[in-house]
């Protein structure tokens, strides 16, 4: 049987000493190969021919984590806890003073865990404990555990395995390491072949440009290629999908005629709800729902429109309207946020521009505060767009939107009635999606409460979509946090879009 060159180096090589465990520095000394990649290749050929066994094992190593690096500099949270006890007197080696001396509260919780767990009570409010020495001892152990792992990782083998369990129970003070490491070994037939009846040839692997020049190759023996083997997918770099959606919707927004516009996160709470005609009292404005800003607190707001909203807010003012009634605070309207929509861009942009047409739109982040689950974020994005014309209608609207989301693959489109605080009439907009309608956003016509404080009487179609939401339709993806997992295989694994 002939054997490839690298096969027959590495056969020659362990033929050497035909009995031994050759291990991958003992290969590159005989064989006097640098690259590990030769003796992968040929190990897995002679392998599979049955000349050679390959071993491997796994050997787990522990290394400090973030919180055991840390450990070092400051000390064991134990170790700190049990210094502050003794240093106190009897009467002062209280839970109280604990609380109030230099733990934060998320030292104090584990910690008092922690010292429990090392025989010390807690009777009455108060430390309670007769094993002194037991407990100096024990915290020892474990510092000099962190101390071991300082420099170097260390075989989880050398190490005391009651230590390894109660630091692998605590997060970030230890990680754990797999290194794979090989061996290969000659099996019975290999040690009996003679590898002086195999000579080595120069097989060509590749044509280049200087062979076919030189005609080296005339008379010269090819190496041959198993085209049935699965070949490696090569993977080049690639726009996350969330950035080429976000591109490919831009392009399906500038080809309709429209322009785009862009925003701050940080807002006022007047742009970003009074404008809109949002009742102060409304749940969506409470701490709950809202990410509010100590720095800045507040943002100053021109005073025209805080004496407008007043009085649409408490009467109507001449938009026909009655209000909402009570007492507009012009101060909550001065509060400063983190955005929950972009529909203030708009609103914005119309008070700017309240007596030129205007088809515009934008797609940016916002903020709420939202429970992680597989359908909601605290940060995602919108897509938000308006038609601000004298001619302005639903039909327009309605038409805009099945045009767009026709271009972006989904031509079923249905508009139902629905309710928003700044728009009048108002629409929900669904798709149909794997034979089921699927609400992908609101719109409608902001109501006049809206238009007419910022200086426009003209009608202005308006709407907002959730841009994750679309993406999950178009991704065919069942959780939203797989959008923003930093795992490379399933993000090749996605759509080019």
């Amino acid at each position: 049987m002939e054997f490839g060159n690298n096969e027959l180096i590495m056969l020659k090589a362990m033929l050497t000493n035909p009995m031994d465990d050759w291990t991958l520095e003992s290969l590159f000394k005989e064989t006097g190969w640098d690259d590990q990649v030769h003796i992968a290749g040929a190990g897995n050929v002679l392998s599979e021919l049955g000349y050679v066994q390959i071993n491997e094992k796994i050997t787990i190593f522990i290394a400090l984590g973030f919180e055991g690096k840390n450990s070092l500099d400051v000390g064991l949270l134990e170790s700190r806890l049990w210094s502050w006890i003794t240093d106190q007197n009897n009467d002062e080696q209280t839970l109280s003073n604990l609380l109030s001396a230099d733990f934060t509260r998320k030292e104090t919780g584990p910690g008092i865990g922690l010292l429990k767990g090392l025989g010390i009570e807690i009777i009455e409010g108060k430390f309670s404990y007769d094993n002194t020495e037991e407990i100096s001892e024990l915290i020892q152990q474990r510092e000099d555990f962190i101390k071991l792992l300082a420099n170097s990782r260390v075989k989880i083998s050398d190490l005391d395995k009651n230590l390894v369990d109660h630091f692998s129970s605590r997060r970030g003070l230890i990680n754990f390491e797999e290194v794979k490491s090989r061996s290969w070994k000659l099996t019975k037939k290999g040690i009996e072949v003679d590898a002086s009846k195999f000579q080595e040839t120069n097989l060509i692997g590749e044509l280049t440009p200087e062979i076919l020049q030189k005609e080296s190759w005339k008379g010269a023996q090819f190496k041959p290629f198993d085209v049935s083997l699965p070949a490696p997918i090569p993977f080049g770099g690639r726009k996350h999908p969330m950035q080429s959606l976000i591109e490919r919707i831009r392009s399906v927004f500038l080809e309709m005629g429209f322009s785009e516009i862009e925003g701050n996160f940080v807002q006022s709470a007047g742009w970003n709800m009074d404008a809109l005609f949002i009742p102060q009292s409304h749940p969506a404005r409470t701490m709950q729902d809202t990410f509010y800003l100590s720095e800045p607190e507040t943002i100053d707001i021109d005073e025209k429109f805080l004496d407008l909203w007043s009085r649409v807010h408490e009467h109507g003012h001449d938009t026909g309207s009655k209000g909402w009634g009570g007492n507009f605070d012009i101060n909550e309207s001065r509060k400063s946020l983190l955005r929950t929509h972009t529909t203030v861009n708009t609103i914005r942009h119309i008070a700017n521009n309240p007596d030129s047409p205007s088809r515009v739109f934008g797609i940016g982040r916002v903020f709420r505060q939202e429970t992680i689950d597989r359908t909601h974020l605290p940060e995602f994005h919108q897509i938000e767009g308006i038609i601000h014309e004298p001619d302005a209608s639903l039909p327009m609207l309605i038409t805009t939107l099945k045009t767009f989301y026709s271009k972006m693959g989904y031509p079923d489109v249905r508009v139902r009635p629905a309710y928003f605080p700044y728009t009048e009439p108002s629409a929900e907009v669904d798709v149909m999606w794997r034979g089921e309608w699927l609400e992908l956003g609101g719109s409608g016509i902001f109501r006049p409460e809206v238009t007419e404080p910022l200086g426009t009487e003209w009608p202005v179609c308006a709407w907002g979509m959730g841009l994750e939401r679309l993406a999950m339709l178009i991704l065919d993806l069942d959780d939203i946090r797989q959008l923003y997992q930093p795992d490379l295989e399933k993000l090749r694994e996605m759509p080019l879009l």
